[in-house]
């Protein structure tokens, strides 16, 4: 393309930010096809010049079309137009304006063991001196406070109605087609109607479990795996069976023996950075796993909440089993709450367009809708093009302590086996049992997730899981260097 100007005139005193002018002005173009897929945008420098503003706000407005799937940027080259197809074009319109609406829309006791509830408590109820080596989210100082709190401002200059009313049950409908924009780049076709936000992916899993299961049902659950939802499942009378975890995927043979035995209603499993082992799942045993589900006549819940850490299949492989089936006999989960924010609580669902209505109904009468106002501000941050590079600071970050942090481990005695290519955590083997070791952490002041908490059946462990980005501090490496014995 050549440097010609590619907007309208600019105006600087129409109210309208010169950035979003320009993104306007571009996403315009590109629907009414003066600007075909695959054409290359002006460089920063060209555009900049044509139009006589900074290249910041050139790069900015670049990013803002990134996120809404109007342009790609590929490393080396520049910014193109994305190829328009059903799976990446979304509704042409941004945030409503100022004032419109949308018409879619207890103290341990002493010798207390450890559970669940006792290591969810203790989470919470941390001090902010206290180390977490256990933690299963990103410190404070890795994510982008500045951004969520610019983000609350704007949308708490808009009309106070918009503050004050419920929401829609289903979700803010332009999160809802910003998500579809992001499924779409995971080659998951779903339509903002196939959506339902929720209060993270915990209330996604209850939700679901509510659902599609009854008391004396079984669901099958990875072993190890996120140890909530054990507690959470057999609570509402459901039988928890453990699906042995391999470093590609389940145990098939387990799987298939055990889905004959029990005839399971669920199945759910972390295809992408499974949580505690930060493993991935292999196409053909994502394919293995698809064909069983229909031989058995279950259905794949796949939590992919780990998905921004994920560096993608262009530098790691990576199959999700709900590219393979299209939301068929697979309900797809998401949320922001380890790469953005835990406080925004934000998660959605994505699934058949019947299942979606039937989730978005038992979701009205459990909560009536979630926060309005958080799916707010994610959308802001998403559809601002600032998280994509927010994400790639986190997983650079990542990369860089990962591989320091397990040389650290092997030399205090901790065994790795398979070291994590991506992700946040470790599944590490202390070769003592970690539920005694996480008590003397405790009276260290520092807080351990141990193995026999990752099991349904929750028996004696020698695993644990440890968060990268939570060992940064001396006073963890001299306690797991007295306690294992080689510090």
């Amino acid at each position: 393309m050549t440097n010609t100007p590619v907007t309208a005139l600019l105006s600087r005193d129409s109210g309208e930010t010169l950035i979003d002018q320009i993104a306007r002005s571009v996403a315009a173009r590109i629907d009414d096809k003066l600007l075909r897929g695959g054409a290359r945008m002006p460089s920063i420098r060209q555009f900049a010049a044509a139009h006589s503003v900074s290249a910041f706000t050139v790069v900015a407005s670049y990013d803002k079309l990134v996120a809404r799937g109007y342009l790609e940027s590929r490393r080396g080259a520049g910014f193109f137009v994305r190829e328009r197809s059903p799976l990446n074009t979304g509704e042409r319109s941004a945030a409503p304006a100022a004032g419109a609406s949308t018409s879619e829309e207890a103290a341990d006791g002493p010798g207390r063991p450890l559970d669940v509830v006792w290591l969810i408590r203790h989470m919470f109820n941390a001090s902010p001196t206290q180390k977490a080596p256990g933690s299963g989210v990103l410190p404070a100082d890795w994510l982008d406070g500045p951004g969520i709190a610019s983000a609350l401002r704007a949308i708490g200059r808009q009309h106070a109605s918009l503050l004050l009313n419920y929401g829609t049950p289903q979700g803010f409908l332009p999160l809802r087609q910003q998500l579809q924009r992001k499924l779409a780049e995971l080659e998951i076709e779903a339509a903002p109607g196939q959506i339902v936000t929720t209060v993270g992916v915990t209330q996604a899993l209850d939700l679901v479990a509510r659902e599609f299961t009854r008391p004396g049902d079984t669901i099958f659950v990875d072993d190890p795996a996120w140890y909530l939802m054990f507690g959470s499942f057999a609570a509402l009378g459901a039988r928890v069976i453990g699906i042995p975890r391999r470093a590609d995927g389940p145990d098939m043979v387990q799987l298939a023996q055990l889905a004959a035995l029990h005839k399971p209603k669920l199945y759910i499993i972390n295809s992408v950075l499974h949580n505690p082992t930060s493993t991935s799942l292999s196409a053909a045993k994502a394919f293995q796993v698809l064909r069983l589900a229909e031989e058995h006549g279950f259905t794949i819940v796949e939590d992919d909440v780990y998905c921004d850490l994920h560096p993608g299949p262009a530098v790691q492989p990576a199959t999700r089993i709900a590219a393979l089936d299209q939301l068929q006999r697979v309900i797809y989960l998401g949320g922001f709450s380890k790469s953005m924010a835990a406080n925004l609580r934000v998660g959605f669902i994505a699934t058949s367009p019947e299942w979606a209505q039937r989730l978005a109904d038992r979701k009205m009468l459990a909560t009536l809708t979630s926060s309005d106002i958080a799916e707010r501000v994610v959308y802001k941050i998403l559809s601002e093009g600032l998280y994509r590079k927010q994400v790639d600071r986190i997983r650079a970050r990542l990369d860089t302590v990962r591989a320091r942090t397990v040389r650290q481990m092997e030399k205090v005695g901790l065994k790795v086996g398979v070291a994590p290519t991506a992700g946040m955590f470790v599944w590490a083997d202390a070769g003592v049992d970690t539920s005694v070791l996480t008590e003397r952490a405790m009276a260290a002041g520092l807080l351990l997730a141990p193995g026999s908490l990752f099991s349904p059946n929750q028996l004696p462990s020698t695993r644990m899981r440890l968060n990268v980005a939570a060992m940064q501090e001396p006073t963890v490496w001299e306690f797991l260097g007295r306690e294992i014995g080689k510090g």
